[in-house]
């Protein structure tokens, strides 16, 4: 089904055709089943994989090594569920590469609960990932061409909101069974994830193609260009560098999210907390952290309409490294880190928001969910990389002192960004 009007630059939101509102709604709500799913396991890694692994000593250095390899392979899945999608988005159109990628993550997701072994988990997750990787690039694309574009920067913050008000329903979720749920019982808080299956049906019935792909696709005689594209002309450049720049913030950000929620849970275990308590605590913190993300969303979003996208994300690395630093210099109690410190790394990660509004656009129109998709998700294989490492070094009794190194990617990704571009190759098929 192709759209029969080009999206106009409306300056209300009365202004805005049905398309677009579909649009909006449908990329909104699959950024926030994203990110329900994205975090289920974070909250309940510990207890979850404690079972499979059937011990009882929360200090057994296989936990952490165990949790690492299955934290990597979903960030591998997402890495190459980005560039497999996002290539879909581009040859077979965004509505119906999105339907894709929502029932692929959702289903999968459901299937976590069934784990018997940590290696059935980790396959279980990286299959979930292959589609939430690929619904960043298709969604960000979709109303990339569908939406005014003065309205991006804006854009981008309600997006990543979507994906930040799925995280707090998720620690919500998780925190409120944690003193009901009987031990060993962490494995269902994954069926929640078969809930965006129903997402299809109403995205393949009511949201169009985007007319910008449609009229691309026809000037080329659907003969559309191949991935290696993105290696020639003025394209190369673009490429590299914001792979680059997705590689060094994305493993510092994924470092960071998923340690120091584990570093938490050391700290409460350390003064003897029972099970429950801990995995409330923890989902709390977790849930003011991601609160900060929302305000730092359109921190990000005011910040690049003032001073462009490169600097915005230049001074929030910045600041987010700067964060980091801060909250593991020296050893901290459990109320310091989880009310002061991490809120304000949570709302430098408003930096990420940015690059959903910010990435497409840097490439021709049949290249654009290929682009965004390889850019930021081999940002994401590189992160899967880095939580291997992380997880086989790192110390078991000094995760601080570890994630204390993560700023310094955070401040590489801070001095990458200056050699971001501006310039955008909106309206070119090829």
């Amino acid at each position: 089904m192709i759209s029969s009007a080009a999206p106009r630059e409306a300056t209300r939101l009365s202004e805005l055709s049905p398309q677009q509102w579909k649009s909006g709604v449908a990329a909104w709500l699959g950024w926030l089943f994203d990110g329900l799913e994205l975090h289920l396991y974070t909250l309940v890694a510990a207890p979850f994989v404690m079972q499979l692994l059937a011990t009882t000593d929360a200090a057994n250095p296989a936990i952490k090594e165990k949790s690492a390899y299955i934290q990597a392979a979903f960030l591998a899945g997402w890495a190459l569920g980005g560039a497999f999608f996002g290539r879909l988005g581009d040859l077979l159109g965004r509505s119906r590469a999105l339907s894709l990628t929502v029932l692929t993550y959702a289903l999968c997701t459901g299937l976590c609960a069934a784990s018997q072994t940590w290696w059935q988990l980790m396959v279980f997750r990286f299959l979930a990932a292959l589609g939430i990787g690929g619904e960043w690039a298709v969604g960000a694309s979709l109303l990339t061409e569908t939406w005014p574009r003065a309205w991006r920067p804006w854009l981008a913050a309600i997006l990543q909101t979507g994906v930040n008000i799925g995280v707090l329903s998720g620690a919500v979720f998780v925190g409120t069974l944690a003193t009901r749920m009987p031990a060993g019982s962490e494995r269902y808080v994954f069926l929640i994830g078969v809930l965006p299956a129903l997402l299809v049906f109403w995205i393949r019935s009511h949201v169009p193609e985007p007319e910008a792909w449609a009229k691309a696709e026809k000037s080329v005689d659907h003969q559309n260009p191949g991935a290696l594209e993105l290696f020639r002309g003025r394209v190369r450049s673009t490429t590299l560098l914001t792979t680059l720049v997705c590689a060094l913030g994305l493993s510092a950000w994924w470092l960071y999210l998923f340690w120091q929620t584990q570093h938490l849970r050391q700290l409460l275990g350390d003064l003897h907390r029972p099970a429950a308590t801990t995995t409330g605590l923890v989902s709390a913190a977790f849930f003011a952290f991601n609160f900060a993300s929302v305000l730092g969303n359109f921190g990000a979003g005011w910040l690049a309409k003032k001073i462009g996208n490169r600097r915005a994300i230049a001074l929030l690395f910045v600041g987010l490294g700067a964060s980091i630093f801060g909250a593991y210099v020296v050893p901290r109690e459990f109320a310091a880190l989880a009310w002061g410190w991490l809120p304000v790394g949570g709302f430098f990660g408003g930096v990420f928001g940015l690059f959903t509004m910010y990435l497409p656009p840097l490439f021709p129109t049949l290249l654009r969910t290929t682009g965004a998709g390889f850019c930021y998700n081999i940002g994401r294989l590189a992160a899967a990389v880095a939580q291997v490492l992380f997880g086989v070094f790192a110390p078991v009794d000094n995760l601080r002192g570890a994630l204390l190194w993560v700023s310094a990617l955070a401040a590489a990704a801070a001095i990458a960004s200056c050699w971001l571009p501006e310039r955008t190759h909106e309206n070119e098929a090829t």
